[in-house]
């Protein structure tokens, strides 16, 4: 009895990290360039009994054994990279990647993170940067006379200056793809650091093998599908209640053993 405490104590942490996972999805609902997490949950180790297979007393064999699980656990919460929906803005810098790869992005301390979120400014000196002022990468400037930018499918960016109907290209957007993206480590801001888990980045040309194309005028919106998650919270708050009720009667089963009098 004292084990089913335990035990129905690992399904209540489980669905509390559970709702944690699903709250933050349903928070970043319109964050552009979100991505999803899962939680993944592993049963814990078994206490054995009566092992199977050994001969009873009549000469047969024990078919099966006793095996108590001691209860569940948490072993990861996975980003989910499908691709999301995509809205239609109209702005020279908003982009869009169509298939896999992700923004390059120069943080303070110079080293590079990435982000599948594509809503870009130009700041006081021309250049095109993140939300956070952070420089895409590499590097472009935008001069200051420009009228219109336009931004190929394979990431050549050209601009019109006042008084030239000719475009002139100032630089060319590079992607970057990764073994196993779900191995980024996220470091908010929609921003994502490579790990040994990741492996290191490919970059490449947008539209090369390997890489998806970049649409201009265009932002990929959080892949979070709400009624999923609303779904999924139900659930949580369900199985919460059974490990809770659970608790609660293995509380009830001790308190009717401690008064039991002789």
């Amino acid at each position: 009895m004292i084990r089913s405490l335990y035990t129905a104590a690992t399904g209540m942490l489980a669905q509390q990290l559970n709702l944690d996972v699903i709250s933050n999805n349903l928070a970043n609902v319109n964050t552009v360039g979100f991505k999803k997490s899962r939680p993944d949950f592993q049963d814990l180790i078994y206490q054995l009994i009566t092992p199977a297979g050994p001969p009873s007393a009549e000469g047969s064999q024990i078919p099966v054994g006793v095996q108590v699980g001691l209860g569940v656990k948490p072993v990861a919460v996975q980003k989910i990279f499908t691709e999301g929906d995509f809205m239609q803005t109209g702005n020279d810098l908003d982009l869009a990647i169509e298939g896999d790869g992700f923004f390059q992005i120069t943080l303070p301390d110079g080293t590079i993170a990435y982000t599948r979120s594509g809503a870009f400014k130009v700041d006081s000196e021309g250049n095109i940067v993140n939300s956070e002022g952070y420089l895409l990468e590499p590097s472009i400037t935008i001069p200051s006379n420009t009228t219109k930018i336009v931004v190929s499918s394979d990431g050549k960016v050209s601009v019109f200056e006042s008084g030239n109907n000719t475009p002139v290209e100032v630089g060319t957007i590079e992607l970057a793809t990764f073994t196993n993206p779900a191995g980024l480590r996220a470091i908010g801001k929609n921003l994502f650091v490579p790990t040994d888990a990741s492996g290191d980045p490919t970059t490449g040309t947008p539209g090369s093998e390997g890489f998806g194309t970049i649409s201009q005028g265009f932002l990929e919106m959080s892949n979070v599908n709400v009624v999923e998650e609303l779904a999924n919270l139900i659930i949580a708050q369900r199985a919460f209640e059974f490990n809770s009720k659970a608790l609660q009667a293995s509380d009830d089963m001790l308190r009717e053993a401690a008064t039991i009098r002789r």
